[in-house]
Order: C-alpha cells, then sequence, then structure tokens
C-alpha cells in the first residue's frame, strides 16, 4: 500500500515516534442552546444535579455536558452532538442511549 509504513522487527514503536507538527489545541468551547442547562463534569466523572450526583464517565472529566428534559421526570445528557444516555431525578442512573458508533444496519430495499 502507498504511504503505509511498516515498522522492522528489531525496532520499538518509542523509537520510530516523531511528535506532530501540528499542536493540539483541545476541544473547542462547547455550547448546548437546545438544551437546559449545560453543566461541567467533575474529576470524578459525575454531574450534580438537583443536589444528587448522576455518574457519567472519568473520561467526560473537565468537559461541558448538555442535560435536557425530555418527560416528566427523564432527562438525556449529551456530549457534543452524541447523546449519552439518560436518567430520571429520583435514582439519578443513567441508561445509556444507543451507541452512536455502533454498526449501522440499512432495511432491505422493497423490489
Amino acid at each position: 500500500m502507498p504511504g503505509v509504513r511498516y515498522l522492522p522487527q528489531d525496532r520499538l514503536p518509542a523509537e520510530c515516534y516523531r511528535p506532530s507538527v501540528r499542536p493540539y489545541r483541545g476541544l473547542q468551547p462547547l455550547d448546548y442552546p437546545f438544551h437546559d442547562k449545560t453543566v461541567t463534569v467533575t474529576t470524578c466523572g459525575r454531574i450534580c444535579f438537583i443536589r444528587q450526583k448522576v455518574n457519567l464517565s472519568t473520561v467526560f472529566a473537565g468537559q461541558k455536558v448538555g442535560i435536557r428534559q425530555i418527560d416528566e421526570r427523564i432527562w438525556l445528557v449529551t456530549f457534543m452532538k452524541y447523546d449519552l444516555g439518560f436518567f430520571d431525578h429520583e435514582t439519578c442512573r443513567l441508561k445509556p442511549a444507543t451507541s452512536p458508533f455502533g454498526a449501522k444496519v440499512l432495511p432491505m430495499s422493497p423490489e
């Protein structure tokens, strides 16, 4: 394949590493205009909601997520354009939404 380089077996990946010439500037400021609230995820991976804690993941620590009420007791949590899951304000347990990264199978077209 053109452009694909394979490592010789006698070299470690660290020996071949070169830093990128493009600096990483992080994410742009996140805004959730269609959500009820924008909250910052704590370092332990939680959001605080009406004096209760909702566990998300430490992966989101320091990031802003949007929460939007979709039913009387049900809230949706969104990161960027991805819906992470739903929680009710009594149990505050997050139920994952359908994975936006999962395989998508299109229905067969009728003939």
